[in-house]
C-alpha cells in the first residue's frame, strides 16, 4: 500500500503546481500540454489526480504509527 501513498502524493503535487500557475499566471500546463482543457487526454489527467486525491483523504484518518509505517 505504500507504493500507492507515494504515486498519489505524487500525482496532488503535479496538480497542486498546475493549480498554482493557473492562480498565479493564467497558464494551465496540462492543457497546454495535451491541446486544451477539453481535450481528453487533459480530462484523463485531471480525472487521474482527482482520484489520488480522493485516495488521500484517507491518510488524513490514519493513525500516527500507521502513517509512519507506510512512509518507513
Amino acid at each position: 500500500m505504500m507504493i500507492v501513498n507515494k504515486i498519489a502524493l505524487a500525482l496532488i503535487i503535479i496538480g497542486a503546481l498546475n493549480w498554482g500557475l493557473v492562480g498565479l499566471f493564467s497558464f494551465d500546463l496540462v492543457a497546454w500540454i495535451c491541446g486544451g482543457a477539453t481535450a481528453i487526454v487533459a480530462r484523463i489527467i485531471y480525472t487521474i489526480i482527482a482520484l489520488a486525491g480522493i485516495w488521500s483523504i484517507s491518510m488524513l484518518f490514519m493513525d500516527d504509527e500507521e502513517v509512519a509505517s507506510t512512509h518507513a
